[in-house]
Order: C-alpha cells, then structure tokens, then sequence
C-alpha cells in the first residue's frame, strides 16, 4: 500500500502538470470504488481551474475555487497524466480531462481507492478532520509525542502507526523509525522516555524525508507519478530482512507480529 512518501511523490510528479490547468470533463466508468464516487464530481468540477495540488497524509487534495476533490490510492491505485484518447486499460476507473489536451485517468484494480469532492474546506471533511499532524508541522516532535503516550500500553509501533496521533508512518517506515531510534517495537507506549521520544519524533522525519528524496519504496504495485518505481527499499535496515544480520551489530533481524503486522527488529540494538 502506498505510504507517505510514496503519495508525496506522485504529487511532486503531477503538481506542475496540473496547477493552473483547466478541468474541461470527468468522466467515471466505475462509480462504486472504496466509497461511491459523488455524482457532484462531474456536474461542478468541470470548468474548474486547478489551483494547487496538496496532501494531507495519504490524501491527494486538487483545490478549485467550486471545491476540491480528493484522492486515495488505496492499496493499488495509480493515477497517470496521458493523452485524453489513450487507449484503456483494465481498471481504468476516472478521467478528469483537461484543457492541455491530457487526463488524469485513475487504475485501480482492487477498488479500494476513491475520488470524492467536498465544497467544504478539505480539512473539515469526515475523513480527514480527526487525523493526526504531519510528521514535518512543527507542532510534531518529541514532546508531543511524549505527552500522547502517557498512560499508553499498546506497543509503540501501533502507537506511532495512529493516524490520530501522527498520520503517515505505516508500516514500513514505522519498523525503520524504531530502528533508528534505538527502540524495541513491542515496548508499551508508556514506557517510552521523553528523550527516546525526542530520538524517534527525530527519525520519523529523516526516513520520511530519505523515502521522499528516493521517490518511495516499491515492493508490490506502487509506481511514482512520474511513471518511476521508488528506490528506498535499497535502503532498509530491517524491513523485510528477518534471518540477516543487522547492518549495525550483526545480530539477526527478528520478526514478529504486532497488531497483524509483520514487525522487523534488532534485538542488539533496540531495546
């Protein structure tokens, strides 16, 4: 599934193509996607001017003065600027066309992605008014987190996996985070000090910032905006890696699960 950085990176890819063009048709062949797309889309996006091409966590966000609407890739959605007359593929559930004489088509073969449109402020809409910061706001840091995790008991992956607590860090960049901070993934969240916070608040933003400067991390279906596979895999540490030595001490990763995820882990150097 894309991640953070892996939707901040299909934005960079479209935002100049995008900003300032004109919608001139939407067109939507499969309606009922992870939830029904609104038939207001085609009848108030067109003629629209495309103002800014945003995120807010893993939400792609195309401001018009009418309203905005709001993509979610889901677990397999790609969206690709081509030609308005390219030929269809499978899955080839959107276009927003433009004035430029390219769509943005929307592919999503298990359907568990959307396009929605709100003429509401986004921030105010159902799904994303009670996420949490973005792991780059100021207000994110160590003493936030801290603060959130007293009284926790839950691990401290599935605390810093809470959308509602910071949004953004799945379930990859989540075992890397850890790592790098130095802490054990199974730990309660309370138990975690202040300055371990600070470290982790710390490493969310640096592999965050690492994975967006590659363009992502690919390991199933996820391709860049730009048509691009992501490269951070290359750089894990511990993700996937279980059996291998740590690239720090050369104990060998451990796996295991926390909340049905699969969790990777040095016992050396997380503690």
């Amino acid at each position: 599934m894309p991640e953070l950085p892996e939707v901040e990176t299909v934005r960079r890819g479209l935002a100049p193509h995008l900003t300032g063009q004109i919608v001139t048709g939407v067109v939507v062949r499969q309606p009922r996607l992870r939830w029904p797309v609104p038939e207001e889309l085609a009848a108030e996006l067109p003629g629209q001017t495309i103002r800014r091409v945003d995120r807010r966590a893993k939400y792609l966000l195309l401001r018009t003065d009418a309203g905005t609407a709001i993509f979610h890739l889901g677990m397999t959605g790609r969206l690709r600027l081509l030609p308005t007359d390219a030929p269809l593929q499978k899955h080839d559930h959107a276009d927003l066309a433009l004035a430029s004489g390219q769509c943005l088509r929307f592919n999503d073969s298990r359907r568990f992605g959307a396009l929605l449109w709100t003429k509401e402020p986004p921030e105010r809409h159902p799904l994303l008014q009670s996420l949490g910061p973005e792991p780059f706001d100021a207000v994110f840091s160590g003493a936030y987190l801290h603060r959130r995790a007293q009284g926790r008991t839950p691990a401290i992956k599935t605390f810093i996996m809470d959308n509602h607590v910071v949004v953004g860090v799945g379930n990859i960049y989540a075992n890397e985070a850890l790592f790098a901070a130095g802490i054990s993934p199974p730990r309660p969240t309370g138990q975690v000090t202040e300055a371990e916070c600070d470290r982790l608040a710390g490493a969310i933003r640096e592999i965050l910032a690492e994975a967006i400067r590659q363009g992502g991390t690919t390991l199933r279906d996820f391709i860049g905006g730009d048509g691009e596979p992501g490269y951070f895999q290359r750089s894990l540490r511990v993700y996937d890696r279980h059996g291998l030595p740590c690239v720090a001490c050369g104990q060998p990763i451990q796996r295991c699960r926390i909340g049905q995820r699969a969790t990777y882990y040095c016992p050396g150097c997380q503690r």
